[in-house]
């Protein structure tokens, strides 16, 4: 079993710039591809961007890409969204999940979220 907990959501203005942590506790994530997921009131859950267990490879959804960067510290059980040049758009609930597999949008486990929100 793994736990997930995200930190570093708020409030921030349009073109300001949020990192998000997810801090895995339980089981080591060190060999597991990991992903962040976001979902606004109304939407479908969007698959943002993933990361391969060795960080060699990563994924960005087109909303996100360029503006967007994950990474994770393996050492820490750790894994971050750096989101810089915000928009409110990107208001949502942001998860972290351990992938099942790399190259799908399905996790086994998933963090209870962390609100983000952008003002215009």
């Amino acid at each position: 079993q793994v736990q997930l907990v995200e930190s570093g959501g708020g409030l921030v203005q349009a073109g300001g710039s949020l990192r998000l942590s997810c801090a895995a506790s339980g089981r080591t994530i060190s060999n597991r591809a990991m992903g962040w997921f976001r979902q606004a009131p109304g939407n479908e859950r969007e698959f943002v961007s993933a990361i391969t267990w060795s960080g060699a490879l990563t994924y960005y959804a087109d909303s996100v890409k360029g503006r967007f960067t994950i990474s994770r510290d393996n050492a820490k059980n750790t894994v971050f969204l750096q989101m810089n040049s915000l928009k409110p758009e990107d208001t949502a609930v942001y998860s972290c999940a351990v992938l099942t597999t790399w190259g799908t949008g399905e996790a086994d486990y998933w963090g209870q979220g962390t609100q983000v929100t952008v003002s215009s």
